[in-house]
């Protein structure tokens, strides 16, 4: 068969299956060139999913005859004023938009430039151009769309589906621009200029307020940032619908990305389970690649390792701060003293209250939980009761209410009882505090545990596993995060690997583990196998060590164990993302018993 050059309608259509997946792929086009435009409010409107009519209404700076006439020319563009794809700073750039949405569709253009004696109204169908009555800015009219593609037609889904699909192109483009109003069906509205946490809250829900942890980080050589917000880990939705992720402002679905912010949330979340998230990354252009798919919603970074580990560390450290940092509440004087700061010892293990026969080793090395004195009531530790009364009783002070005040620098405040022997009741500026017992000594545990761990086993016989030679390139990809976690390997030919060292005491099969590890890596460009099996070692350790529902404890013991959760690094959830307590405003305690 001879070759053949194929006709125009034909390539636009084959290049409309590649840009117009459905209604909402058209409508990102046509929305993210009126932000290219300068737009500052646009205006969508859908009929039937958008398969009968799509309209787009903006007031950006419109086009003259000329640049209309060329706008539905194939590789036509006003994006790219040199040749340079390294420095790309539009939401659009290739030229094929236009064209694209045009051979599957009825698609009319009016617009209107300054210094332009007239609007101007385009028929893509026939490419007639006539004088038009239109202002300002540019509508475009999108009808009968994929009507002369019957076999795209039939894989849309129902019209209330492909609307949804809309309403999320819109919502992640109003994230992104919260400059820009955006109106959808005049029935969603995300006005201009709405701070970042009030564009979250209309496009997620409500219930995000009060719950969500900002960032704000800078990479050491100052070329990258990273700024938004992340969701508390006991805010959690079923599935990713409510992450945002952009970079250099462009909405993006990057699976580094992805794979960071769940690597992040590892220990604090269930693996099924996905935290909220609107997250900005910047860096320099010439870094990231976006001209990966004609969708534009993947990219390519130059250093991915690099760009992963940065998002990790800051949204860990985030992640990692106890309620006393977050709230700002140390304070100078004894009464309300952190144990760290009185050289006290802490709530370590609690040994009288767990069932164990002698010392319990940690996993991974010789490290023992000893008992420490938390059960001890002679202790007097700050911030428990007896402490507190006994520095009340050397002043002259009227003792009832200074007991309660001096509680009141404490987050989680004074407990006051226990019911059913699994939670502690405390109260804090009027409010009631309930606290799981067992899952906040599980995460005090848990981080005490890990912190000293990980130690490695250097083996005098490497052992050997033979792999295909892409899966040897796939792990050595990660060779370094590996090592992190106590594993140091290195290729043994072009068809193993050779593990030198690993963490100690452990007895996995090390050929399954790599396989996997391969595997992941070629699917999402890393891998977490060997951090979570290390978490999930300590974290069933730290359930099993941890004091248990249905353990009755005293005031001393009881306020003990809210300091310490209260200093305590992801202190809010326990190792499974179960919530380690919850505050009940006296607001809602009138509602309840209508004092309201």
């Amino acid at each position: 068969m001879s070759v053949r050059v194929l006709p125009d309608f034909l390539v636009n259509q084959i290049a409309a299956g590649e840009v117009v997946e459905n209604p909402a792929s058209a409508v990102k086009e046509l929305v993210e060139n009126a932000l290219d435009a300068g737009a500052t409010q646009i205006v969508v409107d859908v009929v039937d999913g958008g398969r009968t009519s799509i309209s787009v209404v903006d007031n950006g700076r419109g086009m003259g005859k000329d640049d209309l006439g060329r706008a539905i020319m194939r590789h036509a563009t006003s994006k790219l004023p040199t040749d340079d794809l390294t420095n790309i700073t539009y939401m659009g750039f290739r030229g094929e938009a236009l064209p694209s949405i045009a051979s599957v569709s009825n698609m009319t253009i009016d617009t209107y430039a300054a210094g332009e004696p007239n609007g101007w109204s385009l028929d893509a169908t026939t490419g007639e151009i006539r004088p038009a009555a239109w202002e300002g800015g540019t509508r475009i009219k999108v009808q009968n769309l994929f009507a002369n593609v019957p076999a795209r037609l039939k894989f849309l889904r129902g019209d209330r589906a492909e609307t949804m699909s809309v309403l999320d192109v819109i919502k992640r483009l109003a994230m992104a621009r919260r400059d820009v109003g955006f109106v959808l069906n005049n029935k969603w509205f995300f006005p201009r200029g709405q701070d970042l946490m009030a564009r979250m809250a209309s496009v997620m829900g409500d219930d995000i307020l009060g719950r969500m942890l900002e960032i704000d980080a800078k990479s050491e050589s100052d070329d990258m940032t990273l700024t938004g917000f992340i969701s508390e880990p006991t805010l959690r939705r079923a599935s990713s619908v409510d992450q945002f992720l952009f970079v250099n402002g462009r909405p993006i679905k990057d699976k580094v990305v992805v794979g960071a912010l769940r690597a992040a949330y590892m220990d604090v979340m269930h693996a099924r389970e996905f935290p909220l998230c609107a997250l900005f990354l910047n860096l320099n252009p010439a870094n990231v690649d976006v001209n990966v798919s004609p969708a534009k919603t993947e990219v390519h970074f130059l250093e991915p390792s690099h760009i992963r580990a940065f998002i990790i560390k800051n949204l860990r450290e985030k992640l990692s701060e106890t309620m006393m940092q977050a709230t700002h509440n140390f304070v100078s004087h004894d009464i309300v003293a952190t144990p760290h700061q009185m050289n006290i010892p802490s709530s370590d293990a609690l040994s009288m209250s767990v069932p164990t026969s002698g010392a319990a080793h940690m996993p991974g090395g010789g490290m023992r939980v000893a008992d420490s004195g938390w059960n001890n009531r002679d202790d007097a530790r700050p911030g428990t009761t007896d402490f507190v009364v006994n520095k009340l009783a050397q002043t002259d002070t009227p003792m009832a209410q200074n007991v309660v005040d001096a509680f009141s620098d404490f987050p989680l405040g004074r407990a006051i009882g226990q019911i059913g022997d699994k939670y502690i009741l405390a109260e804090h500026n009027n409010d009631l505090i309930i606290i799981d017992q067992h899952a906040a000594h599980e995460r005090i545990t848990y981080e005490r545990v890990r912190r000293h761990a990980m130690k490695t086993q250097p083996l005098l016989t490497p052992i050997v596993i033979n792999m295909r030679a892409e899966d040897v390139v796939a792990v050595l990809t990660v060779a370094d995060e590996l090592k992190a976690s106590g594993l140091t390997l290195d290729a043994f030919g072009d068809d193993a690997i050779a593990i030198f060292e690993k963490p100690a005491d452990w007895d996995l099969n090390w050929a399954n583990l790599l396989h996997d590890i391969a595997d992941e890596v070629r699917a999402n460009g890393h891998s977490v196998q060997l951090n979570e099996k290390l978490h999930l070692k300590l974290a069933n350790w730290a359930c099993h060590h941890s004091v248990r529902a249905g353990q009755k404890l005293d005031l001393n013991q009881m306020n003990a164990l809210l300091r310490d959760i209260e200093n305590t690094t992801r202190g809010g959830q326990c190792n499974h993302g179960r919530p380690v307590y919850k505050i009940i405003p006296i607001a809602d305690l009138d509602v309840i018993f209508e004092r309201s």
